[in-house]
């Protein structure tokens, strides 16, 4: 049943890939919510976001699970959660309140595979330089991210069922996957002792300054260029808007893979530096979708989408490696958890700025957050050179 052919850490990453995907296909379909459904903008966002009420609280408890009855166990209740959760959200046929228990519950199964999964990815790959565990991880999530909504977009704009096949095909995807992956190695045995109660890097004041101000920036690039970008072209689309918003999540999330690799290296010896690369790239990607908010087109939303994409992937393997690099193995998952929730916030940005947008423009409230971004990489920038200043005193004394 399973290849003899695949790494290991590959197959644990599979699990990964495959819970992404469904994580945020949705997004492809709300302007099908919207049209056929009669949902508005807010309510479509808000259930965009809904996930994340069941993905937080899972995170921080599979971190401790986790150790308890090992990773793999654990994936392995997510491929099959994630499964029921894409068959509610494919039954629920436009219905609110159960397109909101699918998010719910589909948010707690990637909650729950975040933390175990990369923990189990970097344990996978202990033979390999530090750092590339979190870089498989991080790559294995966003290759899914962006992978579901790109495919289900082009579903649901041109192949029958759009409320119906984009979820078939992703059940189909996550049961080949779970086949794959089901009985992979784990390595040494799951923690019984008090080892899992070590607090880690969150209860330090560089985490919340060097780490946590830019976590947010994760998730606020991407589902800025994954649902905010492409309604404010809609018009411009010219009838294609839910192949579009797939090309777009596709393309933020595409490019968030593709600086992974070179923002790896960089951040093996200067992770502070490409969390700090991040915040400026979703600056200036917010500030371009600002501008595209005064001026809709169609190759600034892609050049926004690229710039966001590019803000996503280096915050990402910046905190990650940041993460990696302070923790000790018995307090690296409930510290991944932690920075998983905080990246995670950025998903109600959407949901935000439409509420704020019926009062005022919709170029000053990204105008507003993208000042906002400036403000938390300015004070980790701040944090850093403070404590690389630190250190050189230390080291000289």
């Amino acid at each position: 049943m399973r290849p003899p052919s695949l790494p290991a850490w590959l197959r644990a990453a599979l699990a990964l890939f495959a819970t992404g995907w469904g994580a945020n296909h949705f997004a492809a379909l709300l302007p099908v919510y919207r049209a056929d459904d009669g949902l508005s903008q807010t309510v479509v966002t808000s259930l965009f976001a809904a996930y994340v009420l069941g993905l937080i609280p899972a995170l921080l408890l599979a971190a401790v699970v986790g150790r308890r009855v090992g990773h793999r166990l654990v994936l392995r209740w997510v491929l099959v959660g994630a499964v029921c959760g894409s068959a509610v959200l494919a039954l629920a046929d436009g219905r609110p309140t159960w397109l909101l228990v699918g998010r719910v519950l589909y948010g707690a199964c990637m909650g729950a595979a975040m933390a175990p999964g990369t923990t189990w990815v970097k344990e996978l790959s202990a033979d390999a330089p530090t750092g590339t565990g979190a870089r498989r991880a991080a790559i294995a999530m966003s290759a899914g991210f962006g992978g579901g909504p790109l495919v289900s977009g082009a579903l649901a704009q041109w192949a029958p069922l759009p409320h119906l096949l984009p979820y078939a095909v992703h059940i189909a995807l996550a049961v080949v996957v779970a086949v794959l992956v089901w009985n992979a190695p784990q390595p040494g045995e799951p923690a019984h002792g008090a080892a899992h109660h070590a607090p880690g890097p969150v209860r330090t004041l560089a985490f919340w300054t060097r780490i946590a101000p830019t976590a947010p920036g994760v998730f606020t690039c991407a589902s800025v260029g994954i649902v905010v970008v492409p309604s404010l072209v809609h018009e411009q689309t010219r009838g294609l808007l839910v192949a579009f918003t797939g090309l777009a999540a596709g393309l933020t999330l595409g490019t968030g893979v593709l600086v992974q690799q070179p923002a790896r290296r960089l951040a093996a010896h200067a992770a502070d530096r490409v969390s700090l690369l991040g915040g400026a790239a979703a600056v200036v990607g917010i500030a371009v979708t600002a501008a595209l908010a005064a001026r809709p087109s169609i190759p600034l939303a892609m050049v926004g989408c690229v710039v966001l994409g590019a803000g996503y992937g280096l915050v990402l393997v910046g905190g990650l490696t940041r993460v990696e690099q302070q923790a000790t193995p018995s307090a690296l998952a409930m510290t991944n958890a932690v920075f998983y929730s905080l990246t995670y916030l950025g998903f109600f940005v959407p949901t935000i700025v439409s509420v704020l947008g019926d009062r005022w423009s919709l170029r000053t409230v990204l105008l507003g957050f993208a000042g906002l971004a400036a403000g938390c990489t300015m004070l980790t920038a701040i944090a850093s050179r403070h404590e690389r200043s630190v250190a050189t005193v230390a080291g000289a004394a």
